[in-house]
């Protein structure tokens, strides 16, 4: 019998998703799902600007490093950052709404390279993030053996 790549993306994220505790905390959704892909949002609070009045670049990037982690993890093997890097773009303001997309670029092997693009409510894109991936040891969610 072979496993459907969509359900077990979805179940792998939403195991994922009951463990990580600042991911929840910071207001973090996840929006969809699927292999290779992720789509995560999170409103800008108050406690998130800087001295500037501007959202935190280290918030901007926990975004996009849990979207990377939950679409690097979709394939159910556990699966951690190698290298990441971001480039901040523009400024995004209280209030706002953050969108994180991540889609796999390469996996070969035991590596993978996502991008990841950053929007705020308007669409535009306010930061780029580029993550590598290192598979592990175990899978996100146990696989019943088969019969």
């Amino acid at each position: 019998m072979t496993e459907d790549p969509q359900a077990l993306a979805q179940a792998a994220a939403a195991s994922m998703y009951d463990a990580d505790t600042c991911s929840r905390w910071l207001g973090m959704t996840i929006e969809a799902i699927g292999p290779g892909y992720a789509r995560l949002s999170m409103p800008v609070r108050d406690e998130f600007l800087n001295g500037h009045g501007i959202c935190h670049g280290g918030l901007m990037f926990t975004l996009a490093d849990s979207c990377f982690a939950f679409a690097c993890n979709s394939h159910n093997i556990n699966t951690v950052a190698a290298g990441c890097s971001i480039e901040f773009l523009k400024p995004v303001q209280g209030g706002d709404v953050l969108t994180a997309e991540a889609t796999e670029q390469v996996l070969s092997g035991r590596h993978g390279i996502y991008d990841i693009r950053v929007t705020n409510r308007g669409g535009d894109v306010v930061a780029m993030f580029r993550g590598k991936s290192a598979q592990i040891k175990g899978q996100v969610v146990a696989r019943p053996e088969p019969a």
